[in-house]
């Protein structure tokens, strides 16, 4: 029986009853991450802050998972105004620097991210065994 394990960012706690991520076997599939401080748990504050905090809690729980950015497969970013595109992809390439091993990505804009929210991606990783 293959058994699921739950990642969680410490300080960071969704508002539903669910895992930041979960993995069964190779597979790491994140539920909504956030631009949020784990120093404070709050949202930060702007879209620089929040696409800052969003990456670094995506490689948080890559880390507690055995993994790295390299181990990314695709992630889903969702922003509140499109037109800050730039600022995610400056964070990115951050992330993934090799224009040449970068995972895929879809970018939607959403009105209806909750409160202060700008910003909240997803993932999938690959992960090693």
């Amino acid at each position: 029986m293959v058994q699921r394990i739950c990642y969680e960012v410490p300080g960071i706690k969704h508002d539903n009853p669910l895992p930041a991520a979960a993995r069964i076997g190779p597979f790491l599939v994140s539920s909504g991450i956030a631009g949020k401080n784990p120093a404070s748990g709050e949202v930060a504050e702007g879209i620089e802050a929040q696409c800052a905090h969003m990456f670094a809690n995506m490689r948080t729980i890559l880390a507690l998972a055995g993994g790295s950015p390299e181990n990314v497969l695709k992630v889903t970013v969702w922003l509140k105004d499109r037109s800050n595109r730039l600022v995610v992809n400056k964070y990115w390439v951050e992330m993934f620097p090799d224009p040449r091993s970068r995972p895929a990505r879809h970018t939607f804009a959403r009105q209806d991210l909750a409160n202060s929210m700008l910003v909240q991606c997803e993932f999938m990783a690959i992960l090693d065994q």
